[in-house]
C-alpha cells in the first residue's frame, strides 16, 4: 500500500515488484499475491490494462490512519483513558498538529447554534447601532457569506 499511496497514480504489479526489488529481492509471484489480497479486501480497486491490471487506492493513507485510530478507540472499555494515554505519548509537535486539527474541524463560536454571536438577547451581543446611538440595530442587514 505504501509504493501505491506514494505514487498516487494506478499501479501494475511490475511497477511495484521493480521498486521494491531495489531494497530486497523479491518474486512476482509474492507481489502479485499481495496486491490481489489488498484487492479482495476492498483497499485497492483494479482496472484491465492489456494483459495487466493497474491499481488504485480506495483511500487515501490518512483516511485509512484515521480509521484504524478510530477503530482502535472505538473498542476500548474506557474511551477517555485511551486518549488521555494516547495524548500522552505523543511528541509536542504532534500535539500541536492536533490542536490544528481540532481547530480545523471545530466550528467557531459564531457559527455554533446558541452561542452569544447567534443568540437574539443575548448581554454579549450588542444593541446600539453603528453610529454609537442607544436605538437597537434591526435595520442592519446581516453580513454577507454566514
Amino acid at each position: 500500500m505504501t509504493r501505491v499511496w506514494q505514487w498516487n497514480r494506478p499501479v501494475t504489479v511490475r511497477e511495484v515488484l521493480e521498486d521494491l526489488q531495489q531494497e530486497r529481492s523479491i518474486a512476482y509471484t509474492t507481489v502479485m499475491t499481495v496486491m490481489d489480497n489488498l484487492h479482495q479486501k476492498g483497499w485497492v480497486r483494479r482496472e484491465v490494462d492489456g494483459r495487466a491490471y493497474r491499481y488504485t487506492a480506495v483511500s487515501t493513507r490518512a483516511a485509512y490512519s484515521a480509521a484504524l485510530m478510530n477503530e482502535a478507540w472505538s473498542r476500548s472499555d474506557n474511551p477517555a483513558a485511551a486518549l488521555v494515554a494516547f495524548f500522552g505519548m505523543m511528541s509536542a509537535e504532534q500535539r500541536e498538529a492536533l490542536r490544528d486539527a481540532v481547530r480545523m474541524v471545530s466550528p467557531s463560536p459564531a457559527e455554533t447554534p446558541g452561542s452569544p454571536a447567534e443568540t437574539p438577547g443575548d448581554p454579549a451581543e450588542p444593541t446600539a447601532g453603528a453610529d454609537g446611538d442607544d436605538a437597537p440595530a434591526d435595520d442592519v442587514e446581516p453580513e454577507s457569506g454566514r
